[in-house]
């Protein structure tokens, strides 16, 4: 068994470099490949992907799972090894589903897709990406139809990235939220929105990117093991667990694009960075899920970043580096200016507030086109129609609105969205836990001090990789299921201090 259990290992290693160089290649192309790159581009990185999916779906490998079996069950289902052929075999399962050359069509057709939305979005043309979109629409369903006997076909799209969530289980979490959630929006935005204009000046790209920098290694982001570079969308990837790589992109005048974005992707790669060594080269070297990981990234960019205590001890550090633009701003004053909730058009611009309604037109918008009841030539009308309904603004071009988001134009249209309102409503919940455990995290981080809340994260979620599902994850770190009730409590307690909010007739733990 033990030869065997070696054996297997060895082949994912070879499996995991296939997708590292692939993974490698997509963030050149993100980053510094030239235009005149794409179409070779896209060719190797499907070229990779498909060598990385039949080594993974060799009948060979589905026999070392069967003969590892009983060694299995032998062993504590918690275990390193007992873990590695549990989700492995679970993953190989669901990739015999899928032919090699449907993947290297897919990947090639992402790639390709992806170059023509960074042309169609500043250009404000939709048409441009059209055709890739219908593509990228057709080939979901059919990856879908991979997977039959499921109740909606969006189920195995979100299984992908949120193992063991439904189309039916979304709707309900996010009905409950939008109940909780719906009436702060309407309360807030019913008042004068904070005075922001102190965000709004020039701040030259090095200076934001510099202090960005010492921000997150201050927060735990080991440069040793990782780097950040720009791009058009922000994004973290991982090589090895010794090459954990972010990026971040910025605006001279809009202070806070590089900061959160720097802090919210440096959540993802602390993650990343925290699994343990022994596990790198196999599939336990990966986020929990979708959710858990934007969990993490979420956490640190407005539960800790976002926070009065953070800001105590680091607005004094901001205003020295850009003294001629916040030199007279108090701290309140910028406080509020990076907590401002206004209803808005770009996703990744909103407040936490408004956020998962952004989140939630687009999980619903995905459905309706799986399902056939939205062409994407209607796509652009359907957004603008129901971006008025839950804002009530109107999009005023394709640029701010259906063109806004990578993720339809560079994977599959279903399971691409749902993970970040989750990660909202995990990541309250994890501090609530991390805070029950460790009280003096707050006195922490007013001192500009993360390490006790760094290693509880690391020691409850990040160290185990993916060997525990998210459920199963949530239940170990919080001792209960999935619940909005801390996020909802937090938004309170936190929204309470800068906004007059209606009393809310359950009651609800105390969060800071």
């Amino acid at each position: 068994m033990e030869a065997k259990l070696k054996e297997l290992k060895c082949c994912l290693i070879e499996v995991d470099d296939l997708q590292s160089a692939a993974a490698l290649l997509y963030w050149d192309q993100s980053t510094y490949m030239p235009s005149g790159g794409a179409a070779a581009r896209a060719r190797q990185t499907a070229t990779l992907s498909r060598l990385a999916h039949e080594k993974f779906t060799t009948p060979a490998l589905g026999k070392l799972l069967d003969e590892l079996q009983p060694y299995e069950e032998q062993l504590p289902c918690d275990s390193d090894d007992a873990s590695l052929i549990r989700v492995t075999r679970r993953e190989y399962e669901r990739a015999i589903k899928v032919p090699p050359a449907f993947m290297q069509k897919f990947y090639s057709h992402c790639s390709e897709s992806y170059q023509v939305w960074t042309e169609a979005r500043p250009a404000n043309d939709f048409n441009m990406v059209r055709p890739c979109l219908e593509e990228t629409l057709a080939m979901s369903r059919q990856m879908a139809e991979f997977f039959p006997g499921y109740e909606h076909i969006a189920d195995p799209l979100i299984d992908f990235s949120d193992y063991g969530m439904k189309a039916s289980d979304v709707r309900r979490i996010f009905s409950n939220l939008r109940e909780r959630l719906v009436p702060i929006v309407d309360a807030i935005t019913a008042q004068t929105p904070a005075d922001d204009s102190c965000l709004h000046q020039t701040f030259p790209e090095e200076r934001q990117l510099r202090f960005g920098i010492e921000t997150i290694k201050r927060l735990g982001y080991d440069f040793e093991r990782g780097r950040q570079d720009k791009t058009h969308h922000p994004f973290m990837t991982k090589f090895s667990l010794g090459d954990v790589r972010i990026t971040t992109r910025s605006k001279e005048d809009d202070l806070s694009d590089a900061l959160f974005s720097t802090i919210h992707e440096a959540g993802h790669g602390m993650y990343e960075q925290g699994i343990r060594m022994e596990l790198d080269g196999t599939p336990l070297a990966n986020g929990t899920s979708s959710g858990v990981h934007e969990s993490q990234s979420r956490l640190w960019e407005n539960v800790v970043g976002r926070s009065r205590r953070f800001w105590n001890c680091f607005y004094p550090r901001l205003q020295a580096e850009f003294s001629d633009q916040l030199g007279t701003v108090s701290l309140e004053t910028f406080y509020r200016a990076i907590n401002k909730v206004q209803k808005s058009l770009i996703r990744t611009d909103a407040d936490e507030v408004t956020y998962n309604l952004h989140v939630m037109l687009r999980f619903e918008l995905e459905l309706d086109l799986l399902d056939g009841v939205l062409k994407v030539a209607d796509l652009p009308d359907a957004w603008r129609e129901r971006f008025q309904a839950d804002f009530g603004i109107v999009p005023p071009d394709d640029r701010d609105g259906v063109l806004q988001d990578v993720h339809w134009y560079a994977g599959t249209i279903g399971g691409a969205f749902q993970g970040y309102t989750l990660g909202n409503i995990l990541g309250a919940q994890f501090f609530a836990s991390a805070l029950d455990n460790h009280p003096e995290v707050f006195s922490e981080i007013e001192a500009g001090e993360f390490g006790t809340l760094h290693r509880w994260l690391k020691e409850n979620i990040y160290q185990h990789g993916c060997k525990f599902t998210a459920s199963e994850l949530v239940q170990r770190v919080t001792g209960g299921s999935l619940q909005v009730e801390p996020y909802i409590a937090y938004l309170r307690q936190k929204y309470g201090e800068l906004y007059e909010l209606p009393c809310e007739e359950s009651p609800v733990s105390n969060l800071d």
